[in-house]
């Protein structure tokens, strides 16, 4: 294993926001979307769509991120058109999250780490979306990668999905988080591991394994406390949410609370919504509107 990145995500994604803010743009290529901008539903189609807005987002904002299973239902050319894309990214110095949700556990799970955290891997990315929900300890393998190699991961702790309130409002019945919700559990989890490895770096303010809170969830249905989030090093948080599916911007602050400075604020359909030549000005537009709502 190499050593400790001498620069971490979460300094890297700071770094990022005092220069662009917190607006972070969705690559989703959508059928639908396609269609609107005149390209074909393949791998040509979406390397195309990806190129163009990682060439709006460059200079723009500091993040972006594709949502892979677009590009997994073409297959290898999928793929190919995704590293592609993910090059062009690097290139331009962007934060490249990628929105895969993985989750297994043992050598499965180090696998995926492998393949989205190794730095020179045809799919590298700066951080990676991923799943807990067979247990924290279950992921231990990405999440020490991570840190080793300087990249980052943000796992699903409260979703705005309504058929996930019952399952992450749920109660753990043994172990340290006992009586906490499952959303909660998994919050204060994180928060703990780096808390532990802040303790390597004292200087740290973030760490580098952050949460998936939807905009558009009542945090105290989950029982969220949003001040050990924010707690340094704190834990970033990824926000989907934003625009389309209803979180206003202005919002960010009242929603966050303490953990709003450190709070990724994606939005992806109302910037895509604009077309190939209307995308840039749609994402200079608002990533004004968050920077402006920054506390």
């Amino acid at each position: 294993m190499s050593k400790r990145s001498a620069t971490s995500f979460g300094e890297r994604l700071v770094d990022q926001f005092d220069i662009f803010g917190q607006l972070c743009v969705g690559i989703d290529p959508h059928p639908y979307l396609l269609d609107r901008w005149g390209l074909a539903d393949d791998a040509a189609g979406l390397r195309q769509f990806g190129l163009c807005v990682v060439e709006a987002a460059a200079g723009r904002v500091g993040i972006i991120k594709p949502q892979v299973a677009f590009f997994e239902r073409h297959g290898s050319a999928g793929y190919a058109a995704l590293e592609t894309i993910l090059e062009s990214a690097r290139q331009a110095g962007l934060i490249v999250i990628a929105d895969a949700k993985r989750g297994d556990l043992g050598t499965s799970v180090e696998a995926y780490g492998q393949a989205w955290l190794t730095p020179g891997s045809a799919l590298e990315v700066d951080a990676l979306t991923i799943s807990a929900y067979m247990g924290l300890g279950s992921i231990e393998a990405p999440m020490t990668l991570a840190e080793q190699t300087g990249k980052g991961l943000f796992v699903l702790a409260a979703t705005s999905n309504p058929e996930a309130f019952s399952l992450q409002t749920a109660r753990i019945s043994s172990g340290s988080h006992v009586g906490r919700t499952v959303a909660s559990s998994i919050v204060s989890g994180v928060s703990e591991w780096n808390v532990s490895q802040g303790s390597a770096a004292a200087d740290r303010e973030v760490g580098s394994i952050g949460l998936v809170l939807g905009a558009t969830v009542d945090f105290s249905a989950f029982e969220l406390d949003l001040a050990v989030i924010a707690t340094a090093p704190a834990s970033p948080v990824l926000a989907p949410g934003f625009g389309h599916q209803g979180a206003r911007f202005s919002e960010l602050a009242h929603r966050y609370g303490a953990a709003a400075p450190t709070t990724i604020v994606s939005a992806s359909r109302s910037i895509l919504d604009a077309g190939p030549d209307g995308v840039a000005d749609a994402i200079q537009t608002q990533a004004a509107e968050v920077f402006a709502c920054r506390g």
